[in-house]
């Protein structure tokens, strides 16, 4: 016996899409909130990894008991394109009971041989460096990465010098007349460390006093 075809009234067929409309609907948000939250946690826990990695990055520049301010919250944000670069300059400040100790400086060289170079420069209130350490850069490895304390002792000899230590005319490489050391089949690297660490003292020297009077703001993007 032939049973015959069975065919939902209409009424019950558009009760059915709707219902699979709004499942799918559902379920959609659902993983567009899941997604959404999860991208909140990371960027918050990435966020938390950048700022542990600077504070200890940091240390290596200042010591940690030559002030007493919390260094990561007192810092502001300044449009500087004087020191190279068209991204604003945050700058951490290090006080003792409220007076200066030291400027921390967050700048982009932009002319390293394969882009841009990240560097934390400290500067004391007296107009010496504290020390330099890159941050950020996509040097060549094997000759451009001695850049990075780990690799080599380069960038160590930025310490305790100042505008009269080289004088002025002393802040390039060697091979341009100057007293810092390059690499071995690496110039370009060296000259645009050399060049930003210049700038940031030149500015420092006209800037340091103001720049501690002005109240710390909040900062947002990639270097908070």
């Amino acid at each position: 016996m032939k049973l015959p075809n069975l065919v939902l009234p209409v009424w019950l067929q558009h009760s059915a899409l709707a219902q699979s409309t709004v499942f799918l609907t559902g379920f959609a948000l659902i993983g567009v909130i899941t997604l959404a939250l999860a991208n909140h946690l990371t960027k918050e826990r990435i966020a938390e990894n950048e700022q542990h990695t600077l504070l200890q990055r940091f240390s290596t520049i200042i010591d940690p008991a030559l002030y007493n301010n919390p260094l990561l919250s007192d810092r502001i944000m300044v449009p500087a394109p004087e020191l190279g670069s068209a991204d604003p300059v945050i700058i951490y400040r290090a006080r003792h009971d409220q007076t200066p100790v030291a400027a921390l400086f967050v700048v982009t060289a932009p002319d390293g041989y394969s882009g841009r170079i990240q560097l934390a420069i400290g500067v004391d209130a007296k107009q010496n460096l504290l020390g330099v350490r890159v941050l950020k850069h996509k040097e060549t490895p094997g000759l451009g990465d001695k850049i990075e304390v780990e690799r080599s002792n380069w960038i160590l000899g930025f310490n305790q010098k100042s505008l009269s230590n080289p004088t002025l005319e002393h802040w390039k490489v060697r091979k341009d007349g100057g007293d810092f050391d390059q690499f071995t089949g690496a110039t370009i690297t060296p000259r645009a460390i050399v060049g930003s660490v210049r700038r940031v003292l030149e500015w420092s020297s006209t800037h340091f006093e103001e720049l501690f009077k002005r109240p710390s703001e909040p900062i947002t993007g990639k270097h908070s």
